[in-house]
């Protein structure tokens, strides 16, 4: 499958200055820049692998003078770069993973196997004009969901070779990502018109939808204990997504059957989405529309189940993150939840991958802003 690959050897950015805003400071660390406007004409949707030493990623080049850039995205992988203090400062080593000219989305790592990573894939060029997809009335904030787009898992210790995961010829499948133990891919499905989750035992083979109420339901997270789940949803129809935890319930051969109850965690009239677990079990971050519909930016609220001190939090105790002007979304911890990596358009004015030490002091509590909207 895999066919074609770019190396950059000893490619290494270092932070753009200023792109710390004051009011981020004590929040994160000055950012980093990882991937180079100069080569990607956008990049996005990062994550690290267990060990915290690579990243996958989606992204496009800019084209060769006189071509035109490609439509899709295509998968990498990049072997991250530290400084003596062991403080990340750059991404060398980039690698294309995916076919040419085929569309990608999603990637992410296995938890116990290094050399395999899985991700959405049509791997063919897309040939369809018209691809369903979600999109607010301006128009600014789409994603395609091309049927043809299927989930597999790429084997890097063997010529890249790839293996389907998920399959369904006529409905987008994307969004994936493996439990904590493996056994386990929980992703979303088109299959009913509509993005549904659906959850896949590797084990059994058994396969089960879990999250299908109206409306658009995806972006789907294992909890770092793997007993719950975070996901966005356009349940009332109104091109706004609003987040949701749900508990996971299993059967007594440990496989999951469904959810036994679900908390909103938002419920406002802004676009809330990207949501990523703390290490800790007990916090999210995610991105949202509250401060701009032209300026997302990173939040914090509470996901504690209780278990630690028998209160349970759901959406309390909202802190914002950052503060850059233009967009900031698709946050995700490493397993420390000491770094922080998101894509952002801050200095360079397209999307690309950003990373910050996390410093945020998660027990404080939040002050109340005169404004709830710049919060």
């Amino acid at each position: 499958m895999i066919t074609y690959c770019i190396v950059f050897l000893s490619t290494v950015f270092s932070s753009i200055s200023d792109t710390l805003h004051p009011d981020e400071a004590g929040n994160i660390g000055t950012p980093v820049l990882l991937t180079d406007p100069a080569f990607f004409l956008k990049a996005g949707e990062s994550y690290f692998d267990p060990s915290g030493k690579r990243v996958i990623f989606q992204a496009i080049e800019h084209p060769d003078e006189g071509e035109i850039a490609d439509d899709n995205y295509g998968m990498y992988l990049g072997d991250l770069t530290f400084d003596e203090t062991g403080t990340i400062n750059g991404l060398t080593n980039i690698k294309r993973i995916s076919n040419e000219g085929s569309a990608n989305t999603c990637g992410w790592f296995h938890p116990t196997e290094k050399s395999l990573v899985m991700f959405a894939t049509t791997t063919t060029p897309i040939v369809e004009k018209d691809i369903p997809g979600y999109q607010r009335e301006s128009g600014r904030y789409r994603w395609a969901f091309p049927p043809e787009m299927n989930i597999v898992s790429c084997d890097l210790s063997n010529n890249n070779t790839a293996t389907e995961i998920v399959t369904d010829q006529e409905h987008y499948l994307a969004e994936g990502s493996w439990s904590p133990s493996g056994r386990h891919v929980l992703y979303c499905s088109l299959k009913s018109g509509i993005g549904d989750i659906y959850v896949t035992d590797l084990k059994t083979g058994t396969t089960r939808l879990i999250v299908g109420d109206d409306g658009y339901d995806g972006g789907p997270f294992f909890s770092p204990d793997g007993k719950r789940i975070v996901y966005r949803s356009d349940r009332r129809g109104n091109d706004l997504l609003q987040l949701y935890v749900a508990d996971l319930v299993f059967d007594d051969e440990g496989s999951i059957i469904g959810i036994s109850k679900e908390y909103q965690l938002t419920d406002n009239v802004h676009v809330n989405w990207g949501p990523f677990w703390h290490p800790n079990g007990r916090f999210l971050i995610y991105a949202t529309s509250e401060v701009s519909h032209r300026n997302y930016e990173l939040f914090l609220c509470d996901a504690d189940s209780g278990e630690h001190d028998g209160t349970t939090r759901y959406g309390t105790r909202k802190r914002r993150v950052t503060h850059a002007d233009g967009f900031d979304g698709l946050p995700v911890f490493n397993t420390e939840g000491d770094v922080l990596m998101w894509t952002s358009k801050r200095n360079t004015g397209t999307s690309q991958l950003w990373t910050a030490p996390f410093t945020f002091d998660l027990d404080a509590e939040p002050q109340m802003p005169s404004n709830p909207h710049v919060q």
